[in-house]
């Protein structure tokens, strides 16, 4: 059947499995992760000399850290310092780690719409220190620190808390100084030169969409991102020259940043092959942290490279310039879903001469489908010079062949690019458009508005000239936008929006393309009566 396509169809064809290969593709293997080749020479060079003479297997670091707390409890491991602003309460335990991060955000809530916990039960967490040492480190989870204030509030600011632990043959102190936007400064101290390592801690576990990545991220000075994801971690990995760890979910992230250049980053791997993230500190030792969700505006306001914890997979390099496009749109608008409507008419406006010279050789591509079939019939034994002949009468009326999709093929590298953003741009969570739409970061549960794409699809198919010469074909290309609807369904809203949006724009485009042609056609042939009038 296809050897029988015009080459317009055969390409149209192409784009329609190329879309539905993606997202199928999508479903069954996230995006690989992306390997630097300088940290790669640097995790086998520095893994086999230092860390792996001195590390123990992250595995069982993670099973006796569990078992150390079940241990602690009768020794009271619970509550040591609490910290409450308007938008989180924050917990510290006994073991001197950040236990606790809720949001009180009703739009972040969970899925079963309890509000958020950032901070998993099971597995290393936030500014845990482990010593390679193995008798101090039993020491040191069995001595719970000791704060100087039990309560803290941010609302009037920032505020410090100093914990310390005394043990036998050493004294450890952490003070933390803690923002209302979620991050916090650190400065840990020994009172004697120990080898020690301290934690990222485990990814937020809130979102679990299968079209998403979650793992762990270490981005370098030299603005390498690698991205290792849950289930893909395979021995030991490190890195230097870091500007921040991440460990994160569809909006959420645990981030630490603020290192010296030298600070040697490990990735290891946990029972499940999850990767678990900690680094080599020194005797005294500073940095930073953030908990909280991967918003744009609140990551750059505290320090502009934490907008590199934001992932867009294959399109960051297209998606990153929408999103701001699409930030400054909600600046002017105040609302997300007029906001992807703007984009949409900016994207059509930008498209516009290339839709509009594919239309209108789509029309002269059906004009001239009866001569086509006249030269196909005529030199149904030579198909050399049938393609020939072909090919010359579209040249002489000026039609191309892939002039009608050419601008479909411009707008899907733009529909995935708006489709990662919508997928991981926490802003949107939570974001109302217009009527029953009030979350433009997930499916629509009443079906309404993918089913009005699919419909402003099927009318826009109507519209467009066709030109097959197969009826099987025809049907095929007829049953699109049921196809189309069913993939929709559970896409978010915002998506959905973007694409039914952009559907009637083609629509408004087509109709003024036809009426162009038949008002030509009718003074076509108002001049050719005019012409026999004057002959007679």
């Amino acid at each position: 059947m296809l050897d029988k396509m015009t080459p317009n169809q055969r390409l149209m064809i192409a784009v329609v499995l190329s879309i539905l290969f993606f997202v199928a593709y999508t479903l069954i293997f996230p995006p690989e992760e992306i390997e630097s080749a300088k940290n790669n020479q640097t995790n086998t060079q520095t893994s086999q000399s230092s860390t792996e003479s001195v590390a123990t297997k992250v595995e069982d670091v993670v099973s006796h850290e569990i078992s150390n707390d079940e241990k602690m409890a009768a020794n009271d491991l619970s509550t040591l310092v609490t910290i409450t602003s308007d938008n989180f309460i924050m917990k510290l335990d006994t073991l001197g780690r950040i236990s606790s991060k809720v949001l009180l955000q009703d739009k972040y809530n969970d899925k079963d719409d309890k509000h958020a916990q950032l901070i998993p039960d099971a597995g290393p967490k936030p500014l845990f220190i482990r010593f390679l040492d193995q008798n101090l480190n039993d020491e040191a989870s069995k001595v719970p620190y000791k704060t100087t204030t039990s309560e803290i509030s941010l609302k009037d600011g920032s505020q410090k808390v100093v914990l310390t632990q005394e043990l036998p043959s050493l004294r450890v102190t952490k003070e933390i100084l803690f923002f209302a936007d979620g991050h916090y400064d650190v400065k840990i101290s020994l009172s004697e030169d120990k080898k020690y390592f301290v934690y990222l801690g485990q990814r937020p576990r809130i979102t679990e969409q299968m079209m998403t990545v979650s793992g762990a991220m270490v981005y370098t000075d030299d603005e390498i991102v690698t991205i290792i994801e849950d289930g893909d971690a395979a021995g030991r990995k490190t890195f230097s020259g870091v500007e921040l760890i991440s460990a994160f979910d569809q909006y959420s992230a645990t981030i630490m940043y603020g290192f010296t250049k030298d600070t040697n980053i490990i990735v290891e791997r946990d029972k499940n092959d999850d990767p678990v993230i900690y680094f080599e500190a020194l005797q005294n030792m500073s940095f930073s942290g953030y908990i909280g969700q991967k918003e744009y505006k609140t990551l750059k306001s505290i320090k502009p490279v934490l907008t590199n914890a934001i992932e867009y997979g294959w399109f960051t390099f297209a998606s990153k310039p929408l999103f701001q496009l699409l930030s400054w749109l909600h600046g002017i608008f105040g609302n997300w879903g007029w906001s992807i409507v703007a984009l949409t008419i900016i994207i059509r406006t930008v498209l516009y001469p290339l839709t509009y010279k594919g239309m209108v050789s789509m029309q002269k591509m059906k004009d001239l489908s009866p001569h086509i079939k006249e030269i196909q019939k005529k030199y149904k034994g030579d198909p050399q010079r049938m393609n020939a002949a072909v090919m010359d009468t579209y040249k002489k009326h000026g039609a191309n062949p892939l002039g009608g999709c050419l601008p479909m093929i411009l707008q899907i590298p733009v529909f995935f690019a708006i489709y990662r953003v919508l997928l991981n741009a926490v802003e949107l969570q939570g974001a109302e458009w217009a009527f029953w739409i009030d979350d433009l970061s997930r499916m629509d549960a009443t079906f309404i508005l993918p089913i009005l794409m699919g419909a402003s699809m099927y009318y826009q198919q109507k519209l467009t000239p066709s030109n097959f010469t197969d009826p099987m074909q025809e049907k095929i290309f007829k049953f699109l936008p049921i196809i189309f609807t069913f993939f929709f369904l559970t896409f978010p809203s915002g998506l959905v929006l973007y694409w039914f949006v952009n559907n009637l724009f083609s629509i408004a485009q087509q109709f003024v393309v036809n009426q162009q042609f038949k008002n030509a056609k009718e003074a076509e042939i108002a001049t050719h009566k005019h012409a026999e009038k004057t002959d007679d």
